[in-house]
């Protein structure tokens, strides 16, 4: 995979964004360990600790609304600065506070800030490569699922030492220094507001960037209801009786997303964007039905779990290569996808748990699998577009 050298820098900040999506996968996952302490320390159950969650993407979809608009004004290391200083200052803060209101209050922040370093890494390596971005879009989101990999390491590592919450917190704050560091040092990439061919502006194709945005919307829906789902599908439905059966289940499902991210690395660079995400839907397709044709063996709902990672690893980087072959995109069109995103991990999800109270569940699988053909439609409707040259943005 070689590196472009169109800028000088390029390889560094490359590894600088790697590293703050290593920052952002141990940020997102270090706190689902540590709930039941979190709860102990604020003395709510954890019913309301579950609030948590609803805050952390409240401040997600805030922060992709704001961020977009940042990066097309700002420096933007900048913005990656002032958003790292948040999570770190948030995450030092989380352990100790022993009030609900106020910890809701830092995990809104932490959402914002998580949103802001998501759109942001995703644009600013999209402005450093141009159209050879795929592959280090690729290994981009390939860090975020080795951040999220290495959470629960490091919260187990912690019990160790004693007090799991607050080191586990610290820990993760300790090593986003580094990365806060780069930033201060790197020089941003120029901001992009028009065509890189022809340097003029144009009109944003917003009805394009409303499709993009629908069809991550029910991607992100698939995965994170799958994903959320399937330890409770696997006991409810007697397929997997135990709970230790259960949560390797859930592991097989996102080590299999994050091996997927990092074999897409490379074949990123050979396969054209459409052709891979055309593979990725069958091959998640086909197996949401490995587990409808055998509802009752656990080795098929093993086997559609590792499937399902699999091939869901590189929808979403690809999908952001698509669109930037599509169109010309700036912070602001970006943040209309994480928009789109946040809000089917809010929708299906919650939606799932409905269904599974009112149908049994026997839903789970259907719904997952009806999600993903709704992405299959809008995808067909996409590859239907007028493949026009990039358009510049106002």
């Amino acid at each position: 995979m070689a590196i472009s050298t169109r800028s000088p820098g390029v390889l560094a900040k490359t590894a600088a964004y790697y590293g703050a999506f290593i920052i952002l996968g141990l940020t997102s996952a270090v706190v689902g360990p540590t709930l039941p302490a979190l709860a102990e320390n604020t003395q709510t159950g954890l019913g309301d600790i579950g609030l948590l969650f609803t805050a952390t993407s409240l401040g997600y979809l805030s922060g992709a609304l704001v961020s977009g608009r940042l990066y097309d004004v700002a420096r933007g290391h900048r913005v990656l600065l002032l958003a790292m200083a948040a999570i770190i200052g948030a995450l030092a803060l989380i352990p100790t506070v022993p009030l609900l209101w106020l910890l809701l209050a830092l995990m809104l922040l932490l959402g914002f800030s998580q949103s802001t370093l998501d759109v942001g890494g995703n644009i600013l390596l999209v402005w450093v490569h141009r159209e050879k971005v795929a592959p280090f879009m690729n290994g981009l989101h390939f860090c975020f699922g080795l951040g999220a990999f290495l959470a629960p390491i490091i919260v187990a590592q912690a019990i160790r030492i004693g007090d799991a919450m607050l080191w586990g917190y610290w820990t993760v704050a300790l090593l986003a220094l580094p990365v806060l560091a780069a930033f201060l040092w790197l020089p941003s990439p120029p901001i992009r507001t028009q065509n890189p061919e022809t340097g003029t502006r144009g009109v944003t194709p917003w009805g394009l960037v409303a499709l993009i945005a629908t069809m991550l919307m029910l991607y992100v829906s698939a995965e994170t209801s799958f994903g959320g789902w399937v330890f409770t599908y696997a006991l409810e439905a007697g397929v997997i009786p135990d709970e230790v059966g259960a949560a390797y289940l859930t592991s097989v499902f996102w080590g299999a997303l994050t091996v997927g991210r990092l074999l897409s690395v490379p074949l990123a660079a050979r396969i054209k964007a459409r052709a891979f995400l055309l593979g990725d839907l069958i091959g998640a397709l086909a197996s949401v039905g490995v587990i409808l044709a055998w509802p009752a063996s656990a080795t098929a709902l093993r086997v559609g779990a590792a499937g399902l990672g699999l091939s869901m690893a590189s929808f979403f980087p690809t999908t952001i290569t698509l669109a930037e072959q599509k169109l010309t995109l700036t912070g602001q069109v970006n943040s209309w996808f994480f928009v789109g995103a946040s809000l089917g991990g809010m929708t299906l999800p919650w939606l799932i748990g409905q269904i599974l109270e009112t149908l049994g569940p026997g839903a789970f699988p259907i719904s997952v699998g009806l999600a993903l053909l709704a992405t299959l439609v809008a995808f067909g409707v996409l590859m239907r577009q007028d493949g026009a040259q990039p358009l510049a943005v106002e």
